[in-house]
């Protein structure tokens, strides 16, 4: 990745994860929010229902550098069922946890006010990782779901990140979409960071976009802090 901004020299996903310093911890009881997300040129966030034809190596190094680096990965229930999350890891990066003290995985957690959780996606049955499920209504957890925990509440967003915080230790959350919770946390005004990946195709379609609901209003001004370049794709570092 060639940086842009502001120095103009090479950048690797896992140093611009490393200048996040995501250790610092968030705002006053709760924890430090990184969004990150990919679109085509034109807004849309999915080609065939999914991300992966968006993508490039580069942008998969960010993510999971991100994942390797956050206490938490938050991800709304359509974007783990979509992407079928799995294997959310590599060796190395979980290696490189353990030597830190740290578990070998994030706190994986998601959110559905309807209780409508997908527990067939293979994450929800794999070994040592933790999850954690806010619903709004009680919810029946299959048998083959492992280390999962279940928080039946009517708060909001803000109030599962103070749990989060609070009661499962998370200083740093990775937040993969989908559009309607990102729309929502930054409504909320609890996203700190956005990384946002421009893939250079061109969609158009009714597919999602980085944000989906009512107008933000006013609409929400971010500061640019960093601009990249990996071949055609453009990675960009905003901050509230």
């Amino acid at each position: 990745m060639q940086e842009l901004l502001p120095r103009g020299e090479p950048l690797d996903a896992e140093a611009l994860v490393a200048r996040l310093g995501l250790g610092a911890g968030g705002r006053p009881g709760r924890p430090r929010v990184v969004a990150i997300m990919i679109a085509s040129a034109d807004g849309r966030t999915t080609i065939d229902q999914g991300s992966a034809k968006l993508g490039h190596p580069e942008d998969r190094a960010l993510l999971r550098g991100l994942r390797a680096a956050a206490d938490c990965l938050l991800a709304g229930t359509q974007t783990i069922a979509a992407e079928g999350y799995a294997r959310l890891l590599d060796d190395a990066q979980r290696t490189a946890r353990r030597s830190a003290g740290r578990p070998p995985h994030p706190l994986v957690a998601t959110v559905s006010r309807a209780g409508e959780v997908p527990w067939s996606a293979p994450v929800f049955s794999e070994a040592g990782i933790e999850k954690q499920v806010y619903v709004g209504s009680p919810v029946s957890v299959p048998d083959r779901v492992t280390a999962t925990a279940v928080r039946e509440s009517a708060g909001g967003l803000r109030e599962m990140l103070e749990h989060l915080h609070a009661a499962r230790g998370v200083r740093s959350v990775s937040c993969e979409g989908g559009p309607k919770l990102l729309r929502a946390l930054i409504a909320d005004d609890l996203v700190d960071d956005l990384l946002l990946t421009v893939a250079p195709l061109l969609v158009a379609g009714d597919g999602p976009t980085a944000l989906s609901g009512a107008a933000l209003d006013p609409a929400v001004r971010l500061g640019l802090r960093h601009v990249g370049r990996a071949d055609d794709h453009l990675f960009l570092h905003y901050a509230r």
